[in-house]
């Protein structure tokens, strides 16, 4: 039986989201997931949000933008189709502030700063975790401490079990639409430490999906009701990827060699009853890292890290309409194509001054190149190239119940283009404070605290695009604030086999926003740093486990309630849209996810919700509504054997209710849709 005490608590505790949403203010603060040091190597006590093992495993998803939406706080940018673009917003901070790292080290693209989600399978992901502010760790690269928030994917390391030497897994997926897309992954054990794993996956679809485009005139009378065939949703698309792993004494190494081939069709938005408009993108992306890592001495730690990326991007667009004054001969396409290099170095240093504190420092180094060649574009290309150099000090101390993170990361950034003006040596620095308590012994009751600065710098297509670009950019300024906390319920284990609950604030506060403003002539448009916005809200998320007999069960629940409000001036002026929510920001959204495992069964449900919000035409007005959408997902998967081979089939229903909806304004979404996997373990 629970005590009076514990009672009390569990009931503020379930509570705190809807008193602290009642409550919100300007003054208000947002949380961070837990800030937990404890012990060497650094283990953090529920300090994200992660998806793993099973749990990602069967989750009815095809890429990481689709399993990412389970995150409380995330919004995912989709423009529809299995070829549109998907990207990812953590706390309406902006795509830019977020940092996605694939196996420890950050994607980059320094043309536009956008990481499409939708290139990455899931097929080969063990994890997938979100870090609000920075990890909890000190030991880690200069650019982990950078960003406002971060993402890491990190993909299955090889595992041996008894006597094997290699493992091989071949699956097969399909859908009620057009797909086709095999896959496998090879393991191979080299010596007693090292081994490798090589996998690939070819994705083919005409991409077609029907859908309902309906809209209304300002008085409720119907002024579109059509179903049409979603068309240039079509993709072509090939992963490769391999991978090395190591052991030495008292340390590790691995070494990644990854490629990307795609051609895909990207829809254009629906406007006045058109469908065809639209523009297709081929992609050639590959890099190759590596890690190293080693304790020296017991008080010594020591990371190297490295890698080489080249993309290229070539566009070509059906609409010859300009955009943001672009200059393209009339009656002729846009034809682009952009070639991306990047050079990096990291190498992190950490020492332990006594057992409760300990001191880090981090140096990275990073180049990029961005060439390009354009048709019918009758301007001169910049050709940039960036220098940037980062260090960052960072220190940790535990006495206690007590915890603290403090850091700071200084920035030097120099650039260089073949032609017109470049952008000046900017210097930044940003510091940083986390601070964590654990007030009663016999609870793990968990309080947590931060405030952060960051920045970002302004992308090549900020400073240089034609005509649209400003060299003069200053970078664009976040201070972050955040408190919260995480409570792990004491279970017997006759029924519950884990409850915890985290409440998170936060308030953020952007100057200086990179936006796109009209000049004098109101056809040419001008990147310019006037922007300003204020954000504030409350997360929950809930994390089940139980068990009825035989049947084990897992459940994930989030919930959102966010304010991002624009006070932006133009000229000392309030805009019309001042104080308004800013575009796709959500006041409510939440997720869910119900996992239940029988024997060989398997069983899972999963929900998405996002409220009301307003499309990218400035003022929060009733035509500027972009309605809610709720989506259900159900898969039901079967684990068997023939022979000496393990099997495992899988029938996915995603949008089951079939709703037509929006993720962005005029780009509708695919309705139900049925997938079939199969997959052989050898």
């Amino acid at each position: 039986m629970y005590n009076i005490k514990r009672i009390r608590l569990l009931i503020f505790l379930f509570f705190a989201p809807f008193l602290l949403h009642s409550q919100v203010s300007n003054d208000s603060l947002r949380v961070l997931k837990e800030v937990i040091l404890k012990g060497k190597p650094y283990q953090e006590v529920i300090p994200v949000q992660t998806l793993s093992g099973k749990l990602l495993e069967n989750l009815a998803s095809h890429n990481v933008a689709d399993a990412l939406r389970y995150f409380a706080g995330t919004q995912i940018k989709d423009y529809g189709g299995l070829g549109g673009l998907k990207t990812v917003d953590v706390r309406n901070m902006g795509t830019h502030h977020v940092g996605v790292f694939y196996d420890g080290i950050q994607l980059g693209n320094a043309q536009n700063g956008v990481t499409d989600l939708g290139k990455y399978s899931l097929d080969d992901m063990e994890s997938l975790t979100m870090y609000n502010g920075q990890k909890s760790e000190i030991f880690q690269s200069a650019k982990d401490f950078a960003a406002a928030s971060t993402i890491y994917l990190r993909t299955k390391r090889p595992v041996f079990e008894g006597d094997k030497s290699s493992n091989l897994l071949v699956r097969f997926k399909t859908m009620s639409i057009n797909y086709f897309d095999p896959s496998f992954r090879w393991e191979q054990k080299l010596s007693g430490k090292v081994s490798m794993s090589v996998s690939s996956e070819y994705i083919k679809s005409n991409g077609q999906y029907t859908f309902r485009y309906k809209r209304n005139n300002l008085d409720g009378t119907v002024a579109y009701d059509t179903t049409a065939t979603r068309h240039n949703s079509d993709i072509e698309a090939l992963r490769v990827e391999s991978g090395l792993y190591g052991k030495i004494n008292n340390g590790s190494w691995d070494a990644k060699v990854y490629y990307y081939d795609s051609d895909r069709g990207a829809p254009g938005a629906i406007v006045e009853n058109k469908f065809s408009d639209g523009f297709r993108q081929y992609d050639k992306n590959f890099f190759t890292q590596g890690t190293f890592i080693k304790d020296f001495t017991k008080r010594y730690k020591f990371q190297a890290k490295g890698k080489f990326a080249y993309d290229y991007t070539h566009y070509v667009a059906r609409d010859t309409t300009n955009v943001l004054g672009e200059t393209v001969t009339e009656g002729a396409q846009s034809d682009d194509s952009y070639y991306q290099q990047e050079y990096y170095v990291s190498a992190v240093n950490m020492y332990s001054i006594l057992p409760a504190w300990d001191v880090s420092l981090s140096t990275d180094l990073q180049y990029n190149k961005l060439n390009a060649t354009r048709k019918g574009i009758q301007t001169q290309f910049s050709f940039p190239q960036r220098y940037t150099a980062l260090v960052s000090l960072a220190t940790t101390y535990r006495l206690g119940g007590f915890k603290v993170l403090g850091s700071v990361i200084g920035t030097n950034v120099k650039e260089e283009v073949r032609y017109n003006a470049k952008a000046p040596d900017k210097t930044e620095f940003s510091p940083a404070l986390f601070l964590g308590y654990t007030p009663f012994k016999d609870y793990d009751f968990n309080l947590r605290a931060f405030a952060k600065r960051v920045f970002r710098m302004p992308t090549f297509n900020d400073l240089y695009y034609t005509m649209v670009g400003s060299s003069t950019l200053r970078p664009e300024y976040m201070n972050q604030y955040d408190v919260g906390f995480t409570y792990n319920l004491p279970v017997r284990k006759e029924f519950f086999d884990k409850f915890s609950i985290q409440v998170d604030g936060y308030y953020t506060n952007t100057k200086d926003k990179i936006v796109a403003a009209p000049t004098g002539n109101l056809f040419r448009w001008m990147m310019t740093n006037i922007g300003q916005v204020k954000g504030q809200g409350i997360e929950s998320v809930i994390n089940m486990g139980m068990h009825i007999d035989k049947v084990n069960l897992t459940a994930n629940l989030t919930y959102t309630y966010s304010q991002s409000r624009d006070y932006t001036k133009f000229a000392g002026l309030e805009l019309s849209s001042y104080g308004d929510q800013i575009p796709y920001t959500p006041w409510h959204s939440g997720s869910g996810i119900v996992n239940a495992d029988y024997e060989t069964w398997n069983f899972n449900y999963s929900f998405i919700y996002v409220g009301k919000r307003y499309n990218g035409n400035v003022n929060n007005i009733k035509v500027n509504e972009v309605q809610p959408w709720y989506t259900h997902d159900l898969a039901v998967q079967k684990s068997f054997a023939i022979r000496h081979y393990q099997m495992k089939g899988a029938i996915e229903l995603n949008n089951v209710l079939n709703q037509q909806y929006e993720v962005i304004y005029n780009y509708p979404m695919p309705g139900r849709t049925l997938k079939f996997i199969i997959s052989i373990e050898l």
